[in-house]
């Protein structure tokens, strides 16, 4: 069985909701039957590549509210993942362009360590406020996370995967996917949002027991969508 997850490295909700997955399938019975796909969706390709911003100020401008309004939405966010075991510092994070980050994972996933590379870019940008958006850092995170440092830059230096991205997000946009994260479960269960384990724990079960046309997941799962992601 195959599930597909559709995310962004400068998403919050994106790593809260793997972290909650990741716990669902390690107690799903046919887990090593499962092979997980992580697929790319960029949030804001508009943002130029290497140019950074203030991510209260564009988001304070993106949905009209005051920089402390901001603020107090990302302190909400930060609490919801330090619940899930992880330490965010958003407003100190700043918002860039992925594609970058995406190719990289791209390359990881060629090398078998597309899980870890993902994890790795996350706790970068969320934890560490290192940055994401220059080659030299990307290098030295996907060196981290187990791959070759020099292939890492040969990439970079080219448009290695970007054909790979842009096709993950043309295949998100027939699916209708407008928001992440979004997983899709052996092309027939799709879940929005960062749900709570037992959400994916029972898709997971429902997918594997039979397939069905695709249906989505209501609720409370949080996602970032056109940037906003409060």
């Amino acid at each position: 069985m195959k599930v597909e997850i559709w995310s962004d490295v400068v998403c919050p909700w994106c790593y809260i909701g793997k972290v909650r997955f990741e716990l669902a399938l390690a107690s799903f019975p046919q887990r090593d039957r499962v092979e997980v796909v992580h697929r790319a969706f960029e949030l804001d390709p508009t943002i130029p590549r290497g140019e950074t911003r203030d991510v209260v100020a564009e988001l304070a401008a993106k949905k009209g509210l005051a920089e402390e309004q901001v603020r107090r939405l990302m302190a909400s966010v930060e609490r919801v993942a330090a619940e899930d075991g992880l330490e965010y510092h958003l407003a100190a994070a700043p918002a860039g362009n992925t594609v970058d980050a995406h190719r990289l994972v791209c390359l990881a996933a060629d090398r078998g360590r597309a899980s870890e590379m993902v994890d790795r870019l996350y706790r970068a940008h969320f934890t560490e406020l290192r940055s994401i958006f220059d080659v030299d850092s990307l290098v030295a995170l996907a060196a981290e996370a187990g791959l070759d440092e020099d292939e890492a830059r040969e990439t970079l230096a080219g448009e290695a995967y970007t054909e790979r991205v842009r096709g993950d997000e043309a295949v998100a946009r027939s699916l209708g996917i407008s928001g992440v994260p979004f997983f899709v479960i052996d092309g027939t269960y799709g879940i929005s949002g960062a749900q709570p384990v037992e959400a994916f724990a029972a898709a997971l079960e429902q997918a594997w027991a039979a397939s069905q046309p695709l249906e989505v997941v209501a609720g409370d799962g949080a996602v970032c969508e056109d940037g906003v992601c409060y």
